[in-house]
């Protein structure tokens, strides 16, 4: 197994009783892909029942979530050394960001759906989950590139998009700051929006980066192997949360700004952050085309299952919201189409990826930690 892989279908049957020895965060990558389907479905209240699709779905989730920190959590007890050794690894070590992302999707369900199922209790709920879901976020931002400063080796022909995962959930955070925002009082939203702003700026500026990095080592090293075709999608994430996130910074943002006192800035800003969004939105098509296409030259190698398949949802998902969103500001039915093509995309690879992922981890071939190689 390479450096560069995610966590590579396995031709035998591992024993059961080995899986929690071999979880890996990777599996919280399932959370982030069910999680901004069932969010994407919320975009539909018109619809009663994707709506209720989507609620079903949010809950499903949580469930899931629950499951997974717990099992998470019992390896952190039982096997702390093994556990340790994921830091060390130059892959294991970045879905550490899937965690506060996944987290994220339930914060969001808890807005969108919430309300509705819970009642007063709902936001709360939501604004609590959200500064624990910002403080994991930073932690994750801060800790795993530290990590890939001191402790472990990286070569440019080995890197990919998995480095954006430990960076972007502090963006994603942001976006859900911004969607809490009109749900609180008058006085709690300046501080969210604040510290969302901040959220916002400690990651997106630091993917686009990375991003010049990757678009360097496609060039001098070409296409990484089928086993990571997926990780061409991840990089339409930080585009697409960054892009929501300034959409709701500029839709939420004004009574924020009108209720700290700054509502003379708040015209300004929300037009900034509207433009932005804008010019992000477009960046991420061309990110889009880009995907699709080396998805294609891919196929023809054949694509090997393995969790990593869920990275073709996270990012379609998020990129889905963002142009809904924009669609429900811009009068372009084209841009109300698109949306939903990608909305209806989403549902289909989600279904085949969760049927498969079920499948390996019934037969346990999708327990696999490859920080445990050696």
């Amino acid at each position: 197994m390479t450096a560069l892989q995610f966590s590579p279908s396995v031709p035998t049957v591992r024993p059961r009783a080995r899986a929690l020895r071999h979880f890996t965060p990777n599996w919280f990558a399932t959370t982030m892909g069910t999680g901004i389907l069932a969010v994407c479905l919320g975009q539909f209240p018109a619809s009663p029942a994707l709506h209720a699709a989507g609620e079903a779905l949010w809950l499903a989730n949580i469930g899931l979530f629950a499951v997974l920190t717990c099992l998470y959590a019992a390896k952190w007890v039982l096997h702390p050394g093994v556990a340790l050794r994921a830091f060390d690894h130059p892959v294991v070590s970045m879905f550490f960001g899937c965690i506060p992302m996944g987290l994220a999707t339930i914060v969001n369900g808890l807005l969108i759906f919430g309300p509705d199922l819970f009642g007063s209790a709902a936001v709360p709920a939501a604004a609590q989950l959200w500064w624990l879901d910002s403080a994991l976020a930073v932690v994750a931002g801060l800790a795993v590139p530290l990590v890939m400063f001191t402790r472990q080796q990286h070569a440019i022909e080995h890197m990919s998009a998995v480095w954006l995962l430990p960076v972007v959930a502090s963006e994603v955070a942001a976006a859900s700051g911004a969607l809490l925002l009109p749900h609180l009082a008058g006085g709690a939203r300046l501080p969210v929006l604040f510290a969302s702003f901040v959220l916002w700026s400690c990651s997106v500026p630091l993917a686009l980066g990375i991003l010049v990095i990757l678009f360097l080592r496609m060039a001098l090293h070409k296409l990484p192997p089928a086993s990571m075709a997926a990780t061409s999608f991840l990089a339409l994430g930080p585009i697409g949360t960054g892009a929501l996130g300034l959409v709701l910074f500029s839709v939420n943002g004004r009574q924020a700004l009108a209720a700290g006192g700054l509502d003379a800035l708040a015209p300004a800003i929300s037009g900034a952050a509207l433009l932005g969004a804008v010019l992000l939105w477009g960046y991420g098509l061309w990110w889009l085309g880009l995907a699709v296409a080396i998805t294609v030259n891919q196929l023809r190698q054949g694509l090997p299952f393995n969790l990593g398949w869920w990275g073709y949802t996270f990012p379609i998902g998020v990129y889905a919201v963002v142009t809904l969103r924009l669609a429900g500001i811009f009068p372009l039915p084209a841009l109300t189409l698109f949306g939903e093509v990608l909305a209806a995309v989403l549902a289909a690879i989600w279904i085949i990826v969760a049927i498969r992922t079920s499948c390996g981890a019934y037969n346990g071939s999708l327990f696999v930690d490859p920080s445990l190689e050696n």
